[in-house]
């Protein structure tokens, strides 16, 4: 297989867990490139659930090998747990797994600052998985965080962790009136994490470069989507790192020319979680009908999702960023119980048409969707496996968006298990 980037291109939460899994049979080794634990990869094989929030979905795969990057903040409690949580499922991980040692961490005080820092914001809340994702990123870009290579590096541990708490201990105590962290049991209990994670960290770039001269298949993971990306996407109600194409290089520490295969992963229809402007939003029945059917509730914290229909011009947009050579549609069989399907080929804003996106949030939220109206299949999909044996008006609305978008549609998911697949 083609080294190959598997992206988000909507507001995460698309299905890219099932399509690595699906995708990683065929490659040697996955590896992850950006986000953390707020993200949350669902994979179902012969009705066995796996969620998995840090570990590359490929995981799962006997004999796949996979990268935790540098562009990755990990929680390193949350990612103990989860090795733990994969070996009493019987897959072992040890050996499988390599951690960047430029991966930077996240501390408690990062969870502490982003609760804080929310509810600070009142009606205004961006809606975050309260992870500590944003302060971590914060801290990377402001050249005072904590990489896992500082882990194995007790002195320098110690120095680095006394730095931070002279500011974060005052920002906690002084202006939010909450209790800060004392040193010496942050540090005895952030040392405590490297005696799980010692065998993991290594330096990936170096081990990328060998799989790379040697021919290796290398699967890219992303989180989340290309309407969340911190550059690209529907700021600032966005995640903190770069889940556009982009982000692959940087985040895996890759050359361009590394990737040969970009597929965008995008529902059958659209999704959101938190606040931020949604043009397609449905409110009523058809809404929640597709919330129930999809299972549309977040792998990571459980809230419902926004549910509405297919936004094209949002897709064309994340389709032109990250240069995608394919796409890959999932949840199709989520729509069986529709009469009728439309999909958003346009917006109306101020009373002007158009089909570029906004980058003002401002006008993006006076957006009004203009429809495009297609027949439904009633039941007709679930687990379907070849395109010919799809209803002739699911193929037409698919066929629909492979014109609109100017990409091919790949593949496509006809259900949650790994083999409702369609590959063309």
């Amino acid at each position: 297989m083609a080294d190959t980037a598997v992206l988000g291109v909507q507001w995460g939460d698309e299905g890219k867990g099932k399509i690595v899994d699906f995708l990683a049979k065929d490659a040697d080794w996955v590896v992850r490139f950006q986000g953390g634990t707020n993200a949350g990869h669902t994979v179902l094989v012969k009705g066995k659930k796996h969620i998995l929030h840090l570990i590359p979905s490929g995981i799962i795969h006997g004999g796949k090998k996979c990268i935790i990057g540098n562009g990755v903040v990990v929680d390193p409690p949350e990612l103990l747990k989860e090795m733990d949580t994969l070996r009493k499922e019987g897959i072992e991980v040890e050996g499988r797994l390599f951690v960047s040692e430029r991966a930077h961490v996240i501390m408690p005080y990062h969870k502490k600052l982003d609760a804080l820092s929310e509810k600070l914001k009142g009606s205004k809340q961006i809606g975050t998985t309260l992870r500590g994702i944003g302060p971590a990123y914060s801290d990377k870009m402001a050249r005072g965080g904590i990489r896992m290579q500082d882990l194995l590096r007790p002195q320098r541990l110690r120095e680095k962790l006394e730095e931070a708490l002279k500011v974060k201990n005052l920002l906690i105590g002084e202006f939010f009136g909450e209790e800060g962290y004392d040193l010496e049991g942050l540090y005895q209990e952030v040392l405590s994490w490297s005696k799980g994670l010692k065998v993991y960290i290594c330096n990936t770039h170096s081990l990328i470069r060998r799989l790379v001269d040697s021919g290796a298949s290398i699967l890219f993971e992303g989180a989340q989507g290309a309407m969340l990306d911190i550059d690209h996407g529907t700021y600032p109600y966005v995640t903190s790192s770069s889940t556009t194409v982009g982000g692959v290089f940087t985040g895996a520490g890759v050359p361009p020319s590394t990737v040969d295969r970009i597929i965008g992963i995008s529902k059958a229809y659209t999704t959101r979680v938190g606040g931020g402007p949604f043009p397609t939003e449905l409110d009523g029945e058809e809404g929640q009908m597709l919330r129930e059917r999809g299972g549309e509730y977040g792998a990571t914290t459980g809230r419902p999702r926004r549910c509405g229909w297919l936004d094209l011009v949002a897709l064309r947009y994340a389709a032109w960023i990250d240069g995608l050579t394919e796409v890959a549609i999932t949840k199709l069989d989520v729509l069986d119980a529709m009469d009728r399907i439309k999909v958003c080929v346009a917006y109306d804003i101020e009373g002007e048409r158009t089909q570029e996106m906004p980058g003002d949030l401002e006008l993006f939220s006076k957006a009004k969707p203009v429809y495009e109206t297609f027949p439904g299949w009633r039941g007709k999909v679930r687990g379907v496996t070849g395109w010919q044996d799809l209803p002739s008006q699911a193929k037409e609305y698919l066929e629909y968006l492979e014109e609109f978008l100017g990409v091919p549609i790949g593949m496509v998911s006809t259900g949650p298990d790994r083999e409702e697949t369609i590959v063309r």
